[in-house]
């Protein structure tokens, strides 16, 4: 894997700025928290290209709260 994708997805913290599909790749689970979430295009092609704060602002949701849930299932797992 390139230098910049290695550290994607060994990373434990979501930003607001990062890429869908860049999160997924995190771990596949943050799918589910998405999709609950509200984001029920998260399949998409051009979903997967936006980054969350883009996303959220398309659903209507709070990217704080979305950016939240996502860092504490980060978390739990990680414990």
């Amino acid at each position: 894997l390139p230098i910049s994708r290695r550290f994607i997805i060994m990373a434990t913290k979501v930003t607001k700025d990062m890429i869908i599909d860049d999160i997924i790749n995190i771990d596949q689970n943050l799918v589910t928290i998405l999709m609950q979430s509200g984001m029920h295009c998260v399949g998409c092609p051009a979903s997967r290209g936006e980054s969350l704060e883009e996303a959220c602002f398309v659903h209507g949701l709070d990217p704080n709260d979305v950016e939240s849930k996502l860092n504490e299932y980060l978390q739990l797992k990680n414990e």
